[in-house]
């Protein structure tokens, strides 16, 4: 289990500029503008924060099966935790109400996570109808097959990544492709 305060039971062996970077992979291909433009995604801070999600989701599923995969995974966690809370701070949200908004953003992620993991392993309906609800806000499905597309090949191309690829930073996520996606 991901769990935020584990970083204060012992060192971390994962260097952290290679987290930097796999987390820095995620924000940019969650940030591709033919999410927004071609696929439906909402442009709005909800939007971005749930394809995030969706990126994290699926290298924290590749991880799963790695074999030295749970302390990346758990950093990479804390990491998506300190960036939400920086970002929070950075829109105005007081000290206060950030923890609030923290255990928001944790029942968001464990739901999602619970939602995908069944639904990627039910289909490629199941998880068009979890994209479409989660991400899309239950409007759209034509687009959210074209997204649990998209997934299902970024769960692919994660899966034929070597180990030390993940572990490095080394892997890529498919190309995105608004229109020619059928499912």
């Amino acid at each position: 289990m991901l769990w935020p305060f584990n970083h204060f039971r012992k060192p971390r062996l994962t260097p952290a500029g290679t987290i930097e970077a796999i987390y820095g992979m995620i924000v940019t291909q969650a940030r591709e503008p033919i999410f927004y433009r071609d696929l439906g995604v909402p442009d709005t801070v909800n939007g971005r924060f749930d394809l995030l999600l969706l990126h994290l989701w699926l290298l924290l599923r590749r991880l799963r099966t790695a074999q030295d995969g749970v302390e990346p995974s758990q950093v990479l966690f804390d990491r998506f935790c300190e960036d939400m809370d920086d970002n929070l701070r950075e829109m105005g949200v007081g000290d206060q109400t950030v923890p609030k908004r923290m255990r928001a953003f944790g029942e968001a992620f464990y739901g999602r996570v619970q939602a995908y993991d069944q639904a990627i392993d039910s289909g490629a309906e199941a998880l068009a109808q979890a994209i479409c609800k989660n991400i899309l806000n239950g409007a759209g499905i034509d687009r959210a097959r074209r997204l649990a597309v998209y997934a299902q090949a970024a769960e692919a191309a994660l899966g034929l990544a070597g180990e030390q690829a993940l572990l490095l930073g080394s892997f890529k996520f498919p190309a995105p492709n608004g229109k020619d996606v059928t499912p």
